[in-house]
C-alpha cells in the first residue's frame, strides 16, 4: 500500500457516490424528470460519508468533498465529474452503491469511462453481495470488473467500513475486494441515512426513505434479502428514527418509505410505532408512511391499528400467489391463503391503501391457472394495486443458486434481470406463452371495468378515490407506455440521444429527436385520456351519498356461511 502524501490546507478529496439505473429494450437508459423513489442505499451511503467527513478520518488538512447522484433523475457525465475533480486536486473515488444485477451492466458502463480516466472505482450493491454469498465462484462479471481495476465492496458499509474504503482510496491502494458478508453489522447508533434536499425535490413529492431494520426470518427461495442480510433482524434505535423525522420535518420532508422488507417483523415495531404515534397525536407532525408487511401481520396483536395511528397510509403486502402449491414450492409457507382477505379487510377499515406482489411462473403455473388465480383475486380479495412480477432467479436467491449449480439456461443479459423480462425456462409454459401471460395479466387487472369495482370499493371504505383512482393508473401505465415496472417509473420521460448502451448504433439526431418528441405527445394524450375518464368516475363515486352500500364479496366477513373460491383454493 503507498504512503500517504504529504498534505497541505489545499488538499481536497473527492467522495462521489452514484446510484445508477438500467437500460430499457432499446439501450437508453431509464430516467425521469422526476422518478417515484428515492434511493435509500444512496441515503445511506450519504449518512456515513457525512459521518465520516465530520470526524475528519482523512487527517484534518484533508477536505472530502460529497458528491451525490441518482441517475433515474439525474443524467450522468462521467466526462464532467472527472474535469470537476482533475480541477480540485484530482483525487478522489467513484463509488457505485446500491447495484442491482439489473443494474450491473450499466454500473460497469459508467466504471469503465472513469477507471480510463485512471480514477479509483467501486462497485457494491445486491449483485455483487449476492453473487459472493451464494455461488462457489465469481461470476464472469465480477472477474471482468476487477480486470479493470475496479473494486468490489461486498455487505453492509456501517461500524466504519467505509472509513477503511476512503483511506485505501486516498492513499492509492483500494483493495480488490472488501467482504463483509460474514459479519452483518449492528445498527444501533449508526449514522442515519440521510439524503441532500435536490434529491427530494427530482421525486415526485416530499418523499424520502429510511430502513428501520434489516433481515428477514423466512426463506422464501426466490428471495435475496436473506442471503445478503440475514435472516437474524438488525434494528435501529428509536432515537435513530426520531432524528430523522425531526431533521426531515424540518426542510418540509413529511413522506417516508420504510425500506424494510418486512417491517412486521422488526423487533422493535411497536416501539417505532409508539414513537410516531406521539410525533403526529401530541406534537400535530403531518407525516405519512409507506411500509412492507407479510400476510400474518394482522395476527400480530395490534400491529394494524397503531400502524394506522402512526401514520401508515400505504401498505405493500407480499401476497404473490393463491396456490399452496406453488408457495409450498417456493417456501413461503408463512401465507395463509384463507386469511388473505381478513388481513386485507383489516387495512381498509383503517384507511390504509394496500399494494400486493403476484408472481406469474411459479413451478405449477400454467397460462388458465394464472389468469385464473387472477380472476379469483379480482372478485375475492380487497386489493388495490397489484404489482405483476416474473418468477426471477436473482442472483442472490436460493432459486438462482440451484439453477447455476445445475448449469440451467439463464439470459446472459444482466439487465433484464428487472422482474419484468423472462430470463429463464418454465417447467410447463413455452417461453412465448409466459411471456404473453405476463402481459396478459397486467390487462386483464387493470381493465376499465375492474379499476371501477376499486375505486367503488374505496369509496365504500372511506378511503381516498382521487388517491386509488391516480395509483391504479400509474401501475396499469407504466408497463403499458413505457415497458418499465411502476417503482421504476416517474414523470417525463428522459432519453439522452449519445448515452445508449455501448454496442448499440449512436442514432442520428433527426429520427431520434422526431420519434422522441412524437412519443412523448402521443404518451401525455394516453394518460390525459385515461385521468379524464377514470378521473370523473372517481369523483362521481366521491359524491355519491349511497358510495357507502356498495358491497361484494371482496367485503364480505371472510367467516361468512358462503366459502370463497381462496377457502376452496387453500383446501
Amino acid at each position: 500500500m503507498a504512503t500517504a502524501p504529504s498534505t497541505s490546507h489545499h488538499d481536497v478529496f473527492h467522495f462521489v457516490m452514484i446510484k445508477p439505473t438500467h437500460y430499457d429494450d432499446d439501450g437508453y437508459p431509464i430516467q425521469w424528470l422526476r422518478s417515484a423513489l428515492p434511493s435509500n442505499t444512496l441515503a445511506c451511503l450519504n449518512g456515513l460519508a457525512e459521518d465520516a467527513r465530520r470526524r475528519q478520518i482523512l487527517g484534518p488538512s484533508v477536505a472530502l468533498r460529497l458528491h451525490t447522484f441518482d441517475e433515474t433523475n439525474r443524467r450522468i457525465r462521467p466526462d464532467r465529474i472527472v474535469q470537476q475533480i482533475k480541477q480540485e486536486g484530482g483525487r478522489g473515488l467513484i463509488a457505485l452503491v446500491g447495484v442491482q444485477s439489473n443494474q450491473f451492466p450499466r454500473a460497469l458502463d459508467l466504471a469503465r469511462t472513469f477507471r480510463q480516466a485512471h480514477l479509483p472505482v467501486c462497485i457494491g450493491g445486491f449483485h455483487v453481495s449476492g453473487c459472493l454469498a451464494m455461488l462457489p465462484e465469481m461470476p464472469p462479471e465480477l472477474r471482468a470488473a476487477q480486470e479493470l481495476g475496479i473494486s468490489l465492496f461486498a455487505g453492509e458499509a456501517e461500524e466504519r467500513r467505509l472509513d477503511t474504503v476512503l483511506r485505501d482510496a486516498w492513499q492509492g491502494g483500494l483493495q480488490p475486494l472488501y467482504n463483509y458478508l460474514d459479519r452483518p453489522p449492528d445498527l444501533a447508533d449508526q449514522p442515519t441515512p440521510l439524503l441532500p434536499p435536490q434529491h427530494i425535490r427530482r421525486t415526485l413529492g416530499s418523499l424520502t426513505s429510511v430502513d428501520l431494520g434489516r433481515g428477514c426470518p423466512f426463506k422464501c427461495s426466490f428471495c435475496t434479502i436473506i442471503n445478503v442480510q440475514g435472516r437474524k433482524n438488525r434494528c435501529r434505535t428509536p432515537e435513530a428514527l426520531e432524528t430523522v423525522i425531526r431533521d426531515n420535518y424540518a426542510r418540509g420532508i413529511n413522506r417516508f418509505f420504510i425500506t424494510d422488507d418486512n417491517l412486521a417483523r422488526n423487533r422493535n415495531w411497536e416501539v417505532f410505532f409508539d414513537l410516531l404515534i406521539r410525533l403526529r397525536e401530541k406534537e400535530d407532525f403531518n407525516i405519512k408512511f409507506t411500509i412492507q408487511v407479510d400476510t400474518r401481520c394482522h395476527q400480530i396483536p395490534g400491529f394494524i391499528d397503531k400502524a394506522a395511528r402512526a401514520g401508515v397510509g400505504r401498505a405493500y403486502i407480499g401476497l404473490e400467489n393463491i396456490n399452496p402449491a406453488n408457495l409450498k414450492a417456493v417456501n413461503k409457507s408463512q401465507n395463509q391463503i384463507s386469511e388473505y382477505r381478513t388481513m386485507l379487510q383489516m387495512w381498509k377499515q383503517r384507511g390504509v391503501i394496500t399494494y400486493a406482489g403476484f408472481i406469474v411462473g411459479f413451478p405449477n403455473d400454467t397460462r388458465e391457472s394464472i389468469l385464473r388465480d387472477l380472476e379469483t383475486i379480482k372478485r375475492e380479495l380487497p386489493v388495490d394495486v397489484l404489482e405483476i412480477s416474473f418468477l426471477t432467479p436473482l442472483p442472490g436467491s436460493a432459486d438462482h443458486q440451484a439453477l447455476y449449480a445445475s448449469s440451467t439456461w439463464m439470459d446472459p443479459d444482466l439487465n433484464k434481470f428487472d422482474l419484468d423480462h423472462r430470463v429463464t425456462r418454465h417447467a410447463v409454459m413455452p417461453d412465448e406463452e409466459w411471456e404473453r401471460v405476463y402481459n396478459e395479466a397486467w390487462a386483464r387487472f387493470y381493465t376499465p371495468s375492474h379499476m371501477k369495482t376499486i375505486i367503488r370499493r374505496a369509496g365504500a371504505c372511506g378511503l381516498s378515490t382521487g388517491k386509488i383512482m391516480f395509483m391504479m393508473l400509474w401501475f396499469a401505465l407504466a408497463l403499458r407506455l413505457e415497458s418499465v415496472h411502476a417503482v421504476e417509473g416517474g414523470f417525463f420521460r428522459l432519453k439522452f440521444r449519445r448515452d445508449r448502451r455501448p454496442g448499440l448504433p449512436i442514432e442520428k439526431p433527426l429520427p431520434f429527436y422526431l420519434r422522441y418528441g412524437v412519443d412523448i405527445l402521443r404518451k401525455h394524450l394516453v394518460m390525459a385520456f385515461w385521468l379524464i375518464r377514470m378521473g370523473w368516475f372517481s369523483r362521481r363515486v366521491k359524491w355519491d351519498p349511497h358510495r357507502r352500500a356498495y358491497m361484494d364479496a371482496s367485503l364480505q366477513p371472510a367467516d361468512n356461511d358462503q366459502p370463497s373460491s381462496l377457502d376452496q383454493d387453500a383446501a
